[in-house]
């Protein structure tokens, strides 16, 4: 069965609303791992924000790995409005988010992502879906901002792997225990 992981970036208290306000740098290692983490993902999960804001953004951009992985991928969309913007591979989820995850999870094929939607990844944790949480973990307070785990039952985690970029970002991968 492949596996739901949700890849944010946070501040230090959480926020994940915003990050370019407090991810000031991003170094080789970040960039190596945002590389391992797209490399085993054929999918992506995006709420209505992001997709605007992306379908807005990456067509054009030369930021790579990203921007090829962004622009080639199979992105669904959580949205109960039609979309104003087009971007290549995207599909507009019908129906219920959790049940369309699970049937997606039972399909053929890589990881699914869930990439800088914070309401679809709290849905989906709280749902107990996802398998993965990869956080990359800003030096910095936000201070405000809507935070990733606000809300959310609890759920016990098993670590997987956690490092220090040389910027002094945590980079920290967990396993939902469920």
């Amino acid at each position: 069965m492949r596996k739901v992981v949700v890849y944010e970036l946070l501040s230090l208290d959480g926020v994940a609303e915003k990050p370019d306000g407090f991810f000031a740098h991003w170094d080789d290692a970040m960039e190596v791992n945002l590389s391992a983490v797209i490399s085993a993902q054929d999918s992506v999960i995006l709420g209505r924000r992001s997709y605007e804001e992306w379908a807005e953004y990456w067509p054009d951009s030369d930021i790579e790995p990203f921007a090829t992985f962004i622009n080639g991928v199979a992105k669904y969309v959580i949205t109960s409005t039609p979309l104003d913007r087009e971007w290549a591979n995207t599909t507009v989820i019908d129906g219920e988010l959790v049940e369309f995850v699970r049937d997606l999870k039972s399909q053929s094929g890589a990881d699914i992502g869930v990439h800088a939607s914070i309401s679809a990844a709290q849905t989906l944790l709280a749902a107990g879906v996802v398998d993965e949480l990869r956080l990359v973990v800003a030096p910095m307070i936000a201070g405000s901002g809507r935070r990733l785990l606000d809300g959310l039952p609890p759920i016990r985690l098993e670590s997987i792997r956690a490092a220090t970029s040389p910027a002094g970002y945590l980079l920290v991968d967990y396993r939902v225990i469920g």
